[in-house]
């Protein structure tokens, strides 16, 4: 049985899990990093938190914002910070940035505290989801999908560091991915172990 985001049960009635690290979703965007966290997050009954909203909240301004006004370089040590302060709290789902994982110092930070899930979608799912919406500013260039084709290519071998890969489908609902993740981490005892 799946739950729907928002509802606060665990994944059935009979089964019930405790999570031991935190678990730290990344991707590309459009992976579906913020839906799938929220609705496993409901399915562990655990606290569901996106780094990038923690950061836009610290310091009152949106990201692309930040970017503008004091640079990339800033917007990362801040954003490790986040990592690292979140990391240290109550253990829950947490969505990252998509480049969040790309700094050596954020993955040491999750390999030491959480555990790294890959949501490991393909381009053409990414380009689908991200084709029609105009809220991811990288994406802001004259070809898109060009765009985010390099960004794939450049990205996708250090997603592979991941702790564990979970492979989205175009025909998964978000509960479907939720429970795909749910899978893989009851491979992790360190990370999910059931209670009776």
């Amino acid at each position: 049985m799946f739950i729907l985001a928002g509802e606060r049960r665990g994944v059935a009635a009979a089964e019930s899990w405790k999570l031991k690290k935190t678990v730290v979703l990344v991707g590309m965007m459009g992976a579906g990093k913020t839906a799938v966290g929220k609705a496993l997050a409901a399915q562990l009954n655990v606290p569901f938190l996106d780094s990038d909203a923690e950061i836009e909240l610290a310091a009152n301004m949106t990201i692309a914002e930040i970017f503008e006004r004091d640079g990339e370089a800033f917007f990362r040590d801040r954003e490790t910070e986040v990592l690292d302060r979140l990391l240290e709290n109550e253990c829950g789902i947490l969505s990252t940035g998509g480049g969040a994982f790309l700094a050596e110092r954020n993955r040491k930070l999750i390999t030491d505290k959480g555990v790294s899930v890959w949501l490991n979608a393909d381009l053409s799912l990414l380009w689908n989801r991200v084709k029609h919406k105009d809220t991811r500013p990288l994406l802001r260039t004259p070809n898109p999908k060009e765009t985010l084709t390099e960004i794939y290519n450049q990205r996708v071998p250090v997603y592979a560091m991941s702790d564990l890969n979970v492979a989205a489908k175009s025909y998964y609902t978000i509960e479907n991915m939720a429970g795909q993740v749910l899978n893989a981490l009851t491979t992790r005892p360190d990370v999910l172990e059931k209670v009776a």
